[in-house]
């Protein structure tokens, strides 16, 4: 049997009441696992042979570290899903790599807030401009009035994770 989401209209206005049945919702799903592996294959394509030996945890890592300057374990875990055993370990093999400097936080010495170094930004870059590439693409094919409904999707799916966030003290911005 098939239920109906029935969803509220948005601030927006775009329609006034918008029905979703599963058969809906399950095509959208497909489509999330199918671009998620576009973004994997394309990702691992611009990782291999790369004399690091990192994978596509470390560029999310090193992404989310241009994103949001001054993560420390606890953040990265809370935002990638990794445990924080995980989270320190990608944070530990990106130092090794010399891609990340940790100093001693303001307020607790044990909070180690990493930041990017300038071989960090090389590596996170040439991982993300691939990745570019492909949303480039999709979005001139979706055209320029789906971009602000893909994000608007993509940040409710997010959820929490894409919660406002305090610029790093003396960033400035």
């Amino acid at each position: 049997m098939s239920s109906i989401v029935s969803l509220a209209p948005s601030p927006l206005g775009a329609e006034a009441r918008l029905f979703l049945r599963d058969e809906e919702l399950d095509a959208a799903l497909e489509l999330f696992v199918l671009a998620d592996a576009a973004l994997a294959s394309a990702a691992d394509a611009a990782l291999a042979g790369h004399s690091s030996r990192l994978g596509r945890g470390h560029w999310r890592a090193a992404f989310l570290l241009k994103r949001r300057p001054g993560l420390g374990v606890q953040d990265l875990a809370r935002l990638t899903g990794l445990s924080k055993q995980g989270a320190s370990r990608v944070l530990r093999d990106l130092e090794a790599a010399g891609y990340v400097e940790k100093s001693a936080g303001d307020a607790d010495a044990r909070r180690r807030p990493a930041r990017l170094t300038a071989e960090g930004t090389a590596f996170e870059d040439r991982v993300s401009e691939r990745l570019r590439n492909v949303l480039t693409r999709a979005y001139r094919s979706g055209g320029l009035d789906a971009v602000g409904g893909a994000h608007r999707i993509l940040a409710a799916v997010a959820g929490p994770r894409n919660a406002p966030r305090n610029p790093p003290p003396g960033t400035g911005s």
